[in-house]
């Protein structure tokens, strides 16, 4: 980050890293860093770490930064993904079937009820211990991995969920980003596409595109004006199989595609932020849908397994909502997104952003079917705001690297031995019937069997296992 041309100065977090449950810690770091200031800034947490402590410590702030106001822990509340169930249940958002087992039995009933696989989740996934084996998400496949799950209630430090699996593909992971002010109203907001993501069908976008749905605006717009949440939010949807759009995660801060919600301006969610926290009029938006954003190495890698490039051919379901086309003033949107390392930003400076909530997802039999494919206007597929992150975690510029050169040396291996690329070729002991050998001989070769003949006693197995 000492090469970004947007930051001005880096500051230190609290020795020993961010402790939500005891923020004293970053109290006196922040107090630090405004004596360093000067003056007051403004402060936007850029994790759901920060988010949390920062709304907690907010009173202990005030003078010292401009932070947006939270009533009542709010951000601990939405990220709480069993309190996240609760208020949508009680204000009628779509949300995935949830059930909160109070025991091991209780946990793989649930499992069985649901349908398998189901998708567990850690209601609190920041007090999981380090090292423990544990994700914050996982996808459970049978009622004995459930009550499995449960017996560690104690040890993950929060109550576990099971929800209802929800299938990923074509058109079914979208997303929404709002920037707010007070009494949840809206300054900068949109929805999107996400259109490839790393891990795939489960984890941050890779590719994801500005498409307006009204469906995934309303129901964010409705949960964020009766939260009175102020502040900026991005929040994951999934499509049902019924086309209904069900909110999976709530994260209080924003998402690490918040530049693909830039318009024909330059203005994002984090400034039209920091020009409400300063007392300073927030334009109206102009322009924007059509944008696409684009993580390079991720969307390669991801590219790579899903062996597609959805930001170039423009694929897009059969239920999706149209890109609308570009508007006349419009800008090209292109340029790059630099990352911090640091968990929040204060004043001018940038922060990293916060992945996406992981989702354990993927296609099963008896899932949507993709829709027809849609070659996106040629005044879309130009705005493409590219996001390069190898400096900051080169992780995955050399698992795309691998992946590259796994594939071509498993290519190059095979052929040497010449063997099949679907597969391998296994030796078995057959026993073949006359039946099964006269298939190998020509029709005059064949032997003709008596008509009473009785069939074989058992099934013959075949002569060729193919491992994928």
């Amino acid at each position: 980050m000492g090469r970004s041309r947007y930051l001005h100065a880096l500051h230190p977090g609290p020795d020993g890293g961010l402790d939500p449950e005891a923020p004293e810690t970053l109290l006196e770091c922040l107090v630090g860093v405004s004596e360093r200031i000067g003056r007051p800034s403004v402060l936007v947490a850029m994790d759901d770490l920060s988010a949390i402590a920062v709304a907690r410590i907010a009173p202990m702030l005030d003078g010292r930064f401009r932070i947006p106001h939270q009533p009542d822990g709010l951000p601990a509340r939405v990220a709480d993904k069993a309190e996240l169930s609760r208020l949508c249940a009680r204000w009628d958002v779509p949300h995935p079937e949830t059930v909160i087992p109070a025991s091991g039995a209780e946990a793989a009933e649930a499992a069985w009820r649901l349908g398998l696989p189901v998708v567990a989740k850690w209601s609190r996934p920041w007090l999981l211990p380090a090292g423990a084996g544990l994700r914050s998400t996982t996808l459970v496949h049978c009622a004995a991995e459930a009550r499995r799950l449960y017996e560690r209630t104690q040890e993950a430090g929060s109550r576990l969920l099971l929800q209802r699996f929800l299938p990923a593909g074509t058109d079914t992971d979208w997303f929404f980003h709002g920037a707010f002010g007070r009494g949840g109203h809206p300054l900068l907001a949109g929805s999107g596409r996400k259109e490839l993501s790393w891990p795939v069908r489960t984890g941050l976008t890779a590719v994801g595109r500005w498409l307006p749905d009204p469906a995934v605006e309303e129901a964010a717009l409705r949960l964020a004006r009766r939260l009175g949440y102020q502040g900026i939010l991005d929040l994951d949807f999934r499509r049902d199989e019924n086309g209904c759009f069900r909110l999976v995660d709530f994260n209080p801060r924003p998402g690490a595609q918040f530049r693909l919600f830039t318009d024909a301006g330059g203005l994002d969610v984090v400034q039209a932020m920091y020009l409400d926290l300063t007392g300073q009029r927030v334009p109206e938006p102009s322009g924007g849908p059509g944008r696409v954003f684009v993580a390079e190495n991720y969307a390669l890698l991801a590219a790579v397994r899903g062996r597609q490039l959805p930001w170039r051919s423009g694929a897009v379901g059969r239920d999706a909502v149209p890109a609308p086309a570009r508007s006349p003033e419009a800008g090209s949107g292109s340029g790059r997104v630099s990352e911090s390392a640091a968990g929040f930003a204060a004043g001018a400076g940038a922060g990293p952003n916060g992945a996406g909530g992981e989702r354990s997802g993927g296609p099963r039999p008896g899932g949507p079917r993709p829709g027809p494919v849609r070659v996106a206007p040629r005044a879309e597929r130009g705005r493409v705001e590219a996001a390069w992150f190898a400096a900051d975690d080169p992780l995955p510029f050399l698992a795309m690297l691998a992946a590259f050169l796994g594939r071509g040396a498993g290519k190059g291996a095979r052929a040497l031995r010449g063997v099949p690329a679907h597969g391998r070729r296994t030796a078995r002991a057959v026993v073949r019937t006359p039946r099964q050998r006269g298939r190998d001989l020509p029709p005059s070769a064949t032997p003709a069997a008596p008509a009473n003949a009785a069939g074989p006693a058992a099934p013959a197995e075949p002569d060729e296992l193919v491992t994928r």
